[in-house]
């Protein structure tokens, strides 16, 4: 049974929302009745996924832009809170493996200039971008932020080094903007394991649930359902808890 939370009236923005986990939080916003600003890159999948959501009774609206570009970052998110009329959640979640297949922590080359710049602009500035652009709205209406990270941050293992790296210094801004933003504002964040969707990345084995030789203690890979649930619960619920990080990974890490 899937957590509810009565949100009629409440507004919350969600970045990288058109697919995967930021999806499955979309999903679990609306279905507890609150209006949904979808972020995404302006493209088809966007458009189809908001006409989709909107044509089966629920309140959301588009927010294109790219949170790594540091001018369309900003206006997408004064544009989203007009459009809402305020914002009451913020769920950084936009981010990119800049790659199709794992690259090994030796392998330099790959790793280059332009590999740091990309996963640092997407996965690290983007969220601070958007949180600044939002810090105001949230903070009147005693709001909460949720950053998605991942379990990489702090096991590496990831799709590479530098995802590692950006990964990880979410984590640390996560109890940063914390204390920055209280008492007025939560700010906590997930760490998914594996991800049943089309993340950019794939892993050997990842379909069994199994990584790294290593079997998920709950037998599957997690869905976009299940950490949007994650996603909702520090939201919506845990009144008292801000600075966090919750792995929600069916038990890898253990």
């Amino acid at each position: 049974m899937l957590a509810t939370y009565d949100l009629k009236g409440k507004r919350a923005l969600i970045t990288g929302g058109a697919s995967g986990i930021g999806l499955g939080a979309v999903q679990a916003f609306l279905r507890c009745g609150a209006s949904v600003a979808v972020n995404d890159l302006a493209d088809d999948r966007l458009t189809a996924v908001v006409d989709e959501l909107a044509s089966a009774g629920h309140a959301v609206v588009a927010a294109p832009g790219d949170v790594g570009n540091p001018e369309q970052a900003p206006a997408m998110v004064a544009q989203a809170i007009a459009a809402l009329g305020g914002l009451d959640y913020l769920v950084n979640n936009a981010g990119t493996p800049g790659t199709a297949r794992p690259i090994a922590t030796d392998d330099f080359e790959r790793q280059d200039e332009d590999f740091w710049q990309l996963l640092v602009n997407v996965n690290l500035v983007g969220p601070h971008r958007c949180t600044r652009a939002a810090a105001e709205a949230l903070r009147a209406t005693g709001g909460a932020i949720v950053n998605t990270t991942s379990i990489a941050a702090f096991r590496g293992g990831g799709s590479s080094a530098v995802y590692c790296a950006t990964k990880a210094g979410l984590v640390s801004l996560t109890r940063e903007w914390a204390r920055a933003l209280a008492p007025q504002v939560r700010v906590n964040a997930i760490a998914p394991g594996l991800v049943d969707s089309d993340w950019m990345c794939r892993f050997d084995g990842q379909d069994d649930a199994v990584r790294m030789g290593q079997p998920v203690p709950l037998g599957r890979t997690g869905t976009p359902t299940d950490y949007g649930e994650a996603i909702l619960f520090l939201a919506a619920g845990a009144a008292y808890v801000t600075g966090q990080t919750l792995n929600v990974d069916g038990g890898l890490t253990t």
